[in-house]
């Protein structure tokens, strides 16, 4: 008898998984539940999308077609209210039981809300799904002015709409830098001159306190903790995800407020229940650690090692080094690894559109951020990849023509 494995989620993570998974078991039965009506898409060109510069046709990867060619059952439009890990079965919101010898979690998250007065109001959005950029290009093209929180990637797609589509905007943030945590003053002055270029003005030491609306419940300012209030007809937040973990209540899974809990296999600590994509905390063999990374390479290749070890645990652990890039400027961007993270860091500007820096944990590169040049990122995977020791020649790592050669004597993890 063939086996049976369900996936709930068709983001990249899910959908990977059910690809790897038809490729190696071709007599398995395959199920992927969505609550989403729409097949996998690319959520890395929804933001050009929503910038006026993509139609929709391109940003489609998958089409419905595309799952009965491969004999998966796809169920759009389904969401999943319940996990029941004895019986091996999850419930749809009709009532449908799906019986699974494997399950895996894609669910992804839900993007977090302002608890501020009117955070709900109409012209404030956000950005998570292909349907949310479709709202977002709707609204963006008749606004005026906006407002824009959330100091981080997700935040930084608002401010290039805002840019895009001429709306004259400012961009609330409640430290002194655009994504601080990664990036220090002088180099994310890099990206608030960009902005700045664009029309869109950073705030910082600022935020929201409550959005004010007009009698139609739309939104028509933002006033921030200091008093200030700034005019919107349109408003981005983006402060980071919530995981939906009220469906893991009961189920027997380690899960916190960050995520399913998940070794380096992506198996839980439930035999026949796996988790990959943002939903997850995995045991990120490069950083020594729990992480937690979602973006589409990370996600892809999670859903990709976890059907491998759905099928025969232990196959394939997670290893990898992701990367996530921003285009929206004339200088290229890119962050890779975890550059939030670590105990020491090194940096380095070069020009007013060129910057690195690196972080360090415990002697060896955990992740970093180039911001003009992005030469020298394989050098720097290459280091994080084999676990090489470079805290005694870090400074060497922002040498502008950087490569592995340079180090005296690496000396990678046995």
């Amino acid at each position: 008898m063939s086996e049976s494995f369900v996936i709930i989620g068709d983001g990249v993570a899910g959908s990977s998984a059910a690809e790897t998974l038809r490729e190696n078991a071709p007599d398995a039965d395959i199920t992927v539940i969505t609550d989403e009506g729409e097949a996998l898409y690319n959520r890395i060109l929804i933001k050009e999308f929503a910038k006026g510069k993509l139609p929709e046709a391109p940003i489609s990867i998958h089409e419905e077609s595309w799952y009965d060619e491969r004999d998966i059952d796809l169920q759009l439009n389904t969401l999943v209210v319940d996990i029941d890990t004895d019986a091996n079965a999850v419930t749809s919101h009709e009532g449908d039981s799906y019986e699974y010898d494997k399950l895996l979690i894609a669910t992804g998250g839900t993007p977090a809300q302002l608890p501020v007065d009117n955070s709900d109001a109409e012209g404030i959005h956000h950005f998570w799904t292909f349907e949310d950029a479709r709202k977002i290009k709707a609204d963006v093209e008749e606004a005026d002015t906006g407002v824009i929180v959330g100091a981080g990637l997700l935040g930084i797609d608002f401010a290039a709409i805002c840019g895009a589509q001429d709306v004259e905007a400012h961009y609330l943030m409640r430290g002194n830098a655009w994504w601080r945590y990664a990036l220090s003053e002088e180099g994310a002055e890099i990206l608030h001159d960009a902005m700045r270029e664009r029309g869109v003005t950073p705030v910082f030491d600022s935020g929201v306190d409550h959005f004010e609306v007009d009698d139609d419940g739309h939104i028509e300012s933002a006033v921030d903790p200091n008093g200030e209030e700034y005019d919107a007809d349109f408003a981005g937040v983006a402060i980071g995800l919530d995981i939906n973990t009220e469906i893991l209540r009961g189920t027997g899974l380690d899960y916190d407020d960050d995520g399913i809990i998940v070794d380096e296999y992506m198996q839980t600590n439930l035999d026949d229940v796996y988790a990959a994509g943002d939903c997850t905390k995995f045991n990120d063999l490069i950083l020594g650690d729990q992480a937690q990374n979602g973006a589409w390479g990370s996600a892809k290749a999670q859903g990709e090692c976890a059907a491998k070890n759905m099928l025969d645990y232990g196959d394939d652990e997670f290893r990898w080094v992701s990367s996530y890039s921003i285009t929206h400027f004339d200088f290229p961007f890119l962050s890779f690894g975890h550059p939030t993270q670590g105990d020491d860091s090194v940096e380095r500007k070069y020009s007013d559109t060129e910057w690195r820096r690196l972080a360090l944990k415990d002697g060896r590169i955990v992740g970093g951020v180039l911001i003009g040049d992005l030469a020298p990122q394989s050098a720097y995977k290459q280091l994080m990849r084999e676990g090489t020791h470079v805290g005694d020649e870090k400074e060497k790592l922002v040498e502008k023509s950087f490569s592995v050669d340079d180090l005296e004597a690496p000396v990678a993890d046995d």
